[in-house]
């Protein structure tokens, strides 16, 4: 079975730099395609999770943690769709933060960043090891995308919705390979 591969604070501010679609190149043996520049890779012939973990963090030239989410719970994500029909603003971003593994800690959603006054960021749910919520577009909202690791007590990285959808569309073969 296929698996999604989530780095943690990559391409961010100019730090922990990589180009994306060259890593993907050289783990072209486990037919990995490359989803934007975040560090988001759909790996189609996955083979031992621990060998392509490994050989994943060989290749790259800093420490990251990494999430590996089987596709299955992606495509999952898709049919429940936590965010429903309701059209956004277009100042609001959905997003879906990664834990790093389940969270012993269940915080009563929805919450909202910060708790009073105008908020940046709410969560609006969360299932097993996927956080579900919408950020204002705002140079605050990423300070509070930083609290979830405290919220929830486990490292997080969040990506866009619409990148949740690309990667489903891959899983599905409905995108391209890109290489």
């Amino acid at each position: 079975m296929a698996f999604v591969v989530f780095l943690r604070g990559v391409n961010v501010g100019g730090h922990r730099t990589i180009r994306p679609s060259i890593l993907a190149g050289e783990l072209s043996h486990y037919d990995v395609v490359n989803v934007g520049a975040a560090g988001t890779f759909v790996v189609r012939k996955p083979g031992s999770r621990t060998k392509f973990r490994a050989e994943l963090l060989r290749k790259l030239p800093f420490e990251t943690e990494v999430m590996l989410c089987d596709a299955r719970d992606l495509l999952r994500l898709e049919t429940e769709n936590p965010f429903g029909d309701e059209p956004m603003s277009p100042d609001v971003v959905r997003f879906v933060s990664i834990l790093s593994k389940a969270s012993r800690v269940a915080p009563l959603v929805p919450i909202a960043l910060p708790p009073d006054g105008e908020w940046f960021l709410r969560v609006i749910a969360s299932r097993k090891r996927f956080v579900f919520g919408v950020y204002r577009r705002h140079m605050k909202a990423i300070g509070y995308l930083g609290q979830l690791d405290k919220v929830f007590g486990v490292a997080a990285t969040t990506r866009n919705w619409s990148t949740i959808l690309a990667i489903v569309r891959i899983l599905k073969g409905e995108a391209k390979k890109d290489r």
